[in-house]
């Protein structure tokens, strides 16, 4: 059996058959348990081996220990480092490591280990050269072998260039498109703060004043732009319009919905003395001029100074918070209001107050009441009404509305703690 089997490798098919039994004779068996590599990479010895029986399996690492002249340690095991590339299974009938006979240092290129339990031939440099004197046309089909190794080493190559080829080509396509898709997010960045910016140009640079009272507002985006907006509106030199809004949704297109709803509203505040009919023309107008499925809520209020009435319509928005001098919540009627821009039947009433003389009010977008920590729970309008309950008097005297602005963010912020916001935060307060 172990005779056929070596007639059967190329290199040796043409020898006689009295030389293969020589080789049997002469050459040293050996067995080889399953795991144990026989050759190893960067390894150097002067023999190679016959496959009888079994399968070893061809790898590619880094050999972690040599010795100061590069060779690999005699008489401890080697150790191997680093990922293992493999390539390739050795069948029976096969020789390993004869390369390395053909090498000017003789050193192995890859290792070879054991897949099941090997029997092997062992043949030393001295038994191959005595071979080759003995029988010299061995070295035809020995040139033969190299060439045929060669050939397919070059195919091999050929085929994982192309491969190579083929990803460069896929990463040079991928990397043009995320160059393409950066190009068009810085775009889109620098869009975004342009509108930003006309967003906060379109909103009051400054907070007016009307006698006897203090005026503060605050906005802070979800987002790059937002849809909340508020205004201060001077109707004559007694009254002054208020208005806080919330569009549906959030980005571009709410921003752009919110400044046809800011104008619209400050042009048909200018011309009209009723908070509901005014909020009747504007969401006429925005049903007329809007194809979209957006939506507003508003608070429109007009305060007079000398009456200290402050009268005011709600479209969906949230109930404003009015407390006394002693920081006692007023009581209010609870009116009825729609939506604006999806109706055309808005049903409006107006509501009046006196503001009492000390009292502080809160208008704000429901970004306050919704806002949620990681446990879920909700700012709420409780919480907002304690807040102002329980800090009056203590408000800056230079700016009592501005600083119950302040605040009042900063508890909101202290409660949400680490959780995300999701809606925009709009406060404006009145301060008697």
């Amino acid at each position: 059996m172990i005779e056929s089997t070596i007639s059967k490798i190329p290199l040796f098919a043409e020898l006689p058959p009295s030389e293969i039994r020589n080789l049997v004779e002469t050459l040293q068996f050996r067995e080889v348990p399953v795991g144990e590599v026989i050759i190893h990479e960067g390894g150097r010895d002067d023999r190679f081996y016959i496959l009888l029986e079994g399968q070893a399996e061809v790898f590619k690492t880094m050999a972690s220990r040599l010795n100061n002249d590069n060779s690999l340690p005699a008489d401890e095991p080697i150790l191997l480092s680093g990922d293992e590339r493999f390539l390739g299974v050795i069948e029976q009938g096969s020789m390993i490591g004869e390369m390395s006979l053909f090498s000017r240092d003789g050193r192995h290129t890859a290792s070879v280990r054991a897949l099941s339990p090997l029997s092997l031939l062992e043949m030393t440099r001295g038994d191959f050269d005595a071979l080759l004197h003995r029988q010299p046309d061995m070295t035809y089909g020995l040139v033969r072998l190299l060439s045929r190794r060669l050939e397919r080493s070059e195919n091999v190559t050929i085929v994982d260039l192309q491969e190579k080829n083929r990803q460069l080509t896929r990463a040079f396509r991928e990397l043009k498109a995320a160059q393409a898709q950066l190009v068009e997010t810085e775009k889109l960045e620098h869009e975004l703060e342009l509108a930003r910016e006309i967003q906060l140009r379109i909103l009051p640079e400054e907070i007016p004043s009307l006698e006897g009272f203090d005026f503060g507002a605050m906005i802070v985006p979800a987002r790059a732009v937002g849809g909340d907006f508020y205004d201060f509106i001077p109707l004559d030199d007694q009254r002054m319009g208020i208005v806080v809004g919330d569009v549906s949704d959030k980005s571009i297109p709410a921003a752009m919905y919110m400044s046809l709803s800011y104008g619209l509203i400050r042009a048909e505040a200018q011309r009209l003395t009723s908070p509901a009919e005014t909020l009747h023309n504007v969401n006429r107008l925005l049903l007329e001029v809007s194809t979209s499925s957006m939506f507003v809520t508003v608070l429109y209020g007009i305060l007079n100074r000398v009456t200290r009435e402050f009268r005011f319509a709600r479209a969906g928005h949230e109930y404003p918070i009015i407390l006394d001098s002693h920081g006692r919540p007023l009581e209010l009627a609870r009116t009825s209001g729609l939506l604006m821009g999806l109706f055309d039947d808005l049903s409006l009433e107006e509501e009046s107050i006196f503001f009492p003389p000390g009292g502080s009010a809160l208008i704000y977008s429901d970004g306050i009441t919704e806002a949620m920590n990681i446990q879920g729970d909700q700012y709420g309008a409780s919480r907002a009404l304690a807040f102002l309950s329980q800090n009056m008097g203590s408000f800056s005297s230079s700016n009592p509305a501005g600083d119950i602005c302040k605040r009042l963010l900063s508890d909101l912020r202290t409660f949400v703690g680490p959780a995300l916001q999701n809606d925009d935060i709009t406060i404006v307060a009145i301060q008697g």
